[in-house]
């Protein structure tokens, strides 16, 4: 039997749990009272959720793991059920596995694996957006640093071996620690050291005079050491003791002495800035204060940040001394932080070993006052002859007009070649002595138009013509040599010349091979014209207007041209192009109606109406330039011109119904009813329609005659059964006359016949409404919803009747029916703005604007919500908006009008009668119950505006 002897016995020293592993639930130092903490390293990575931590104890007996294991009643506890998924795991596991489980097996894997497959891409899609969009926003510092690792491939070997090693700076403050640093010591100090431990048998001057007793405010010891205060009978924080007692030695400064050395000092300074004559000094006292606010560093960054790039471009500069950007930025650095003379400095240094490069010569003159920059420029053009923009500094900088031309001419000795030099001394010269440097100037630089066209402009007729054509032989590829020409000619009244020359220049150009750009000879037209050569404009617009245009684009292309040319302001090139096209396409009505409506946004009334002479001679089928014409003479006030073109007009159109129109409004207008009145009935013989019917009820009509209007109708009825406008004149005769009952009838058979009529259905509503039967009125308007679907207008009238009603609730669930069957209808969307309560309005508009942004009549509402808030600058912008994206419509100037005339001026006030006229809307809701209304049928534009603003009442 072996003897196990314990380590402790063998050696003394080693304790005998050494080496053991330590007891389940050892805690180390518990027994002292020591509290014991892990950190991450102790508890090490983190573990999988699959893992099984290990237990302290021990794992559990393989009894148990059986026991658990064989019974499954185990797993069937309260802790493992779930009322929707049941028990966890599975109940049959214990069962035996056989082909009909791996067939089920195999079926749900295929049909998990179809649904897999089905979104599969659009799941890669989406996970590679995610990785990407993740990518971009954080991306890896490899990826960062990308783009600077492939400049390294430019990097050199001596590159390479010039890098200083890391070595170098690293624990540099160790290896090299900061000198002593010595301050001089203050004059105070000096002056108490020497007075230390000294004492005197003098009293203090002040006193021996009786002026001042120790007993004062406080008591005040004239012993070097101690200085006590007291104010009024109080220590005030305990004693102060001073070295200083007021003792004089002969070793004491005199301190009084030293500042007055510094005044002279101070004094000499000055002196020596100011000038010889007395009372006169160079500073500038207006500048003074800009001068010191400039030496103020204007650096407001890091001070760390400048240090380290301080570092790394002296880095830079030291590894390649010959690399100017390295020069310039440490320069730019300095001159930032305040630091301007050693910039200076660093600039001087950098042109010493760089002398050939420019940027560090012009950055050097740059950063020096004047006077220096002379000597550096000066310096400069020495090293670097040859530089045009050392050359074009160094005149710069001399305020001298003489000093100039010198350095041109000097610099035109070394670079004969320079255009911009050659210009540059051209501008300061006078004509004559500019044409002598011209003269000589083409010679040297044969190859520049600029120079060519210069010199024949300050020549004489015949010599710029020698001039032109000399340029022409050295430059035979420009064209605007042949178009300086052109406008030569035409300013010597040489019409002719001109279209020869331009014709002769496409085909110079076209046989040097140049190849012909439409857009820039379109724009060397508008040069032309505004340089008040419009034979040039026209010449060219008529050779070039057709180059690259394909026989079926020619319509389109021109007509934009023209659209083109007008807005950049070049009338005279879009009558040109005008011109031209009516000469190749003269039947072709659009670019007549163009022409027409040119001259009259542009031109005068004579071009206009001669433009239309020669449409309608053109074009003589085409009745609405007739019409345009006769009205244009009507408008000025020739009633007898007017009526000798509508004349011509039936000649060609004799059975025109617009022509008839035309005429009869021409006689109503004047007063001649009469005559109006037998041209009706000339025209409902000779070319009988329903509308030369409701025209001639309605001059009845207007005219008070209600039986003959009447009698019309009904005639027009016994032809036209089917015309809804008919029954809308008969039953608002009907109730003017104050016959509801009769009224009603003609509406509903009207609704009969034409059920597709809204405004008939309208009106019906509102004869019921008028006559307190709402909810007849109401089952009218659905009746008509359900016949005419989707109507923004009869939803509008089932809200509007229900407000009018008083059912505010009723009004509003329409109102959201309506939106949601015509989501994008302008005419809701303002209506359901100012049903709004006023806190929701804005919230509102938004919305309407979302659904129907360029609606005239959701920003027509958005502008007076701007009123409502009295923001006057908004409410005018939005209503000129309304009116620039649709002028046809009535409404949007009556809102502009009432608003400009409440808080606008009378300019303002002008201008939206002004745009009305030119406009003539005949769309609005309020604009049309204006206008169609028989009291104001002679009413014009204005007048009819300035009456549709009695019903706009003021937002609120």
């Amino acid at each position: 039997m072996s003897i196990t002897i314990p380590g402790s016995l063998v050696n003394k020293t080693k304790k005998h749990f050494m080496g053991m592993p330590a007891p389940a639930g050892y805690v180390p130092g518990v027994g002292r009272g020591a509290t014991g903490f892990t950190t991450r390293s102790d508890i090490g990575p983190a573990r999988e959720a699959t893992d099984v931590p290990e237990a302290g104890t021990g794992p559990p007996s393989k009894k148990a793991k059986e026991e658990t294991k064989d019974d499954p009643d185990e797993q069937l506890n309260d802790n493992n059920y779930d009322e929707f998924e049941g028990y966890a795991g599975s109940l049959f596991a214990k069962d035996p596995y056989d082909k009909e489980d791996e067939e089920a097996d195999e079926v749900y894997l295929a049909v998990e694996t179809r649904i897999d497959e089905r979104r599969r891409e659009y799941r890669e899609k989406k996970y590679k957006e995610a990785i990407e969009k993740y990518r971009k926003e954080r991306p890896k510092i490899q990826q960062e640093f990308s783009d600077l690792k492939r400049q390294l491939s430019e990097v050199t070997e001596d590159e390479w071996v010039a890098i200083p090693e890391v070595g170098d700076s690293r624990n540099k403050a160790k290896r090299n620690p900061r000198a002593e640093k010595f301050t001089p010591v203050p004059d105070s100090l000096i002056a108490m050291s020497m007075s230390y431990g000294e004492t005197t048998s003098v009293l203090d001057s002040r006193v021996q005079s009786g002026m001042t007793t120790p007993f004062g405010s406080g008591f005040q010891s004239t012993f070097g050491g101690i200085n006590t205060y007291l104010v009024s009978w109080t220590i005030s924080g305990g004693w102060k003791t001073g070295i200083n007692s007021g003792i004089s030695t002969g070793h004491d400064l005199d301190l009084i002495k030293i500042g007055q050395a510094r005044n002279k000092i101070m004094d000499i300074k000055l002196n020596q800035v100011s000038d010889s004559v007395s009372g006169q000094t160079v500073v500038d006292p207006k500048g003074y204060l800009t001068d010191l606010q400039s030496m103020i560093p204007q650096y407001g960054g890091d001070i760390n940040d400048v240090k380290k790039a301080r570092m790394l471009l002296k880095s830079v500069r030291e590894t390649n001394p010959k690399h100017p950007p390295a020069w310039i930025a440490s320069a730019r650095l300095e001159e930032v932080v305040g630091k301007l003379q050693v910039a200076r400095h660093l600039i001087m240094e950098g042109c010493e070993k760089n002398k050939k490069s420019e940027d560090m010569w012009l950055e050097a003159v740059r950063l020096h006052p004047p006077e220096t920059a002379k000597a550096i420029v000066a310096n400069a053009v020495r090293s670097m002859p040859h530089s045009v923009r050392l050359w074009m500094k160094t005149a710069e900088i001399e305020t001298d007009l003489k000093a100039k031309k010198k350095v041109f001419r000097k610099a035109l000795e070394q670079i004969p070649t320079s255009v911009r030099l050659w210009k540059a001394a051209i501008e300061l010269e006078e004509p004559d002595d500019a044409r002598i440097l011209l003269t000589r100037a083409v010679e040297c630089c044969s190859s520049s138009t600029e120079l060519w066209l210069a010199l024949a402009r300050l020549e004489t007729y015949e010599n710029a013509r020698k001039v032109l054509n000399k340029a022409r032989e050295h430059i035979p590829t420009d064209r605007q040599i042949w178009l300086c020409a052109a406008r030569l000619e035409e300013t010597r009244g040489q019409k002719d010349m001109v279209d020869r020359i331009v014709q002769k220049a496409l085909t110079s150009l076209t046989a040097n091979m140049v190849e012909l750009n439409r857009e820039h000879w379109m724009k060397d037209a508008i040069d032309a014209e505004r340089a008040g050569c419009t034979l040039t404009c026209q010449a060219i617009i008529r050779h070039v207007i057709g180059a690259g245009v394909e026989d079926e684009d020619k319509k389109a292309t021109w007509l934009e041209d023209a659209d083109s040319f007008a807005k950049q302001g070049a009338l005279a090139c879009a009558r040109a192009v005008y011109a031209h096209a009516l000469q190749n396409v003269e039947k072709r009505k659009g670019i007549w109606l163009a022409a027409a409506h040119f001259e009259k946004t542009h031109g005068t009334t004579e071009e206009y109406e001669k433009v239309l002479a020669d449409a309608t001679a053109s074009c003589p089928q085409v009745e609405v330039l007739w019409l345009m014409y006769a009205k244009s003479r009507w408008l000025h006030g020739d009633v007898s011109g007017a009526r000798e073109i509508l004349a011509k007009a039936f000649e060609h159109n004799a059975n025109s119904e617009g022509i008839w129109m035309a005429a009869v409004k021409l006689e109503s207008e004047n007063n001649e009813f009469a005559r109006a009145r037998r041209l009706l009935e000339k025209a409902r013989r000779n070319a009988p329609s329903a509308r030369i019917w409701m025209k001639s009820a309605r001059l009845e009509w207007c005219l008070g005659d209600l039986d003959k209007a009447k009698e019309l109708i009904k005639e027009g009825l016994s032809k036209y059964v089917d015309f809804a406008k008919f029954y809308m004149m008969l039953g608002q005769i009907l109730l003017q006359e104050d016959n509801a009952e009769e009224a009603r009838k003609v509406f509903t058979e009207g609704i009969k016949r034409c059920p597709g009529a809204v405004p008939l259905w309208i009106l019906l509503s509102r004869l019921e409404e008028s006559q307190k039967q709402i909810i007849k009125a109401r089952s009218d308007l659905e009746k008509a919803r359900i016949r005419n679907p989707r109507n923004e207008d009869l939803w509008l009238e089932s809200v509007r009747l229900e407000m009018r009603a008083g059912l505010r609730e009723l009004a509003s669930e329409r109102l959201a029916r309506a939106l949601q069957e015509c989501e994008s209808s302008g005419r809701l969307w303002a209506e359901a703005i100012w049903m709004e309560e006023r806190h929701g309005r804005r919230a509102k508009s938004v919305d309407a604007l979302k659904r129907c942004e360029h609606n005239p009549h959701v920003l027509v509402a958005a502008a007076r919500l701007f009123w409502s808030e009295r923001k006057v600058k908004k409410a005018r912008e939005w209503f000129q908006r309304a009116i620039n994206v649709d002028p046809d419509n009535g409404d949007a100037y009556a809102h502009c009008y009432k608003f400009e005339l409440l808080l606008g001026t009378e300019e303002e006030q002008q201008k939206v009668i002004k745009k009305c006229e030119d406009a003539e809307p005949r769309h609005g809701e309020l604009w049309v119950a204006v206008s169609k209304d028989p009291k104001h049928w002679k009413k014009q534009t204005a007048e009819i505006l300035k009456t549709v603003i009695a019903n706009i009442p003021i937002p609120v």
